[in-house]
């Protein structure tokens, strides 16, 4: 739930900041979750190196299992708050914090797409890919990227009115 509404929070704020403040409405405020999203806002806010930044998130976190929610939502939160704005350095940091790399480096990339736009995605990350999709989701297998940003923006319009 908290990042699906991180995502979802991406799609009308400025910063991750504030998309990670609307996402923690969506949850419990006293469940470990926010409690971890927290632990991890406070140090950003004290420790400038990610890389001391993540030895700490271990310290706290690493107890967990490598695909637990806990652990890789605090991870997670810190590659989109250190990676500053930033998609490349931002997914990096999301797959160098190690656990879940795959979906964290997928979700990190997703909300930090979504906050910067298509048009300052670099070129990079995204020729290589044709805009093609492949994907075992019936129905979506070889979808373009244009037309499931487009049935995406649909969504947000169709929500935004209600």
């Amino acid at each position: 739930m908290f990042f699906a509404a991180l995502i979802a929070a991406a799609f009308g704020v400025d910063t991750v900041r504030e998309a990670i403040a609307v996402a923690l409405d969506y949850i419990p405020r006293q469940s470990r979750l926010t409690k971890a999203i927290r632990f991890v806002m406070d140090l950003y806010d004290k420790e400038q190196s990610f890389e001391r930044a993540m030895d700490m998130i271990y310290r706290e976190f690493g107890h967990y299992h490598w695909v637990h929610t806990i652990n890789n939502a605090a991870l997670l939160v810190a590659a989109l708050l250190y990676g500053d704005g930033d998609f490349e350095k931002t997914i990096c940091y999301a797959v160098m914090g190690g656990w879940d790399t795959d979906c964290n480096g997928a979700t990190a990339g997703s909300i930090i797409g979504v906050l910067l736009g298509v048009r300052a995605l670099p070129a990079k990350w995204i020729d290589p890919l044709n805009n093609r999709i492949r994907t075992s989701l019936h129905g979506f297998d070889n979808s373009s990227f244009t037309e499931l940003a487009k049935r995406t923006m649909v969504q947000v319009d169709r929500f935004a009115r209600i």
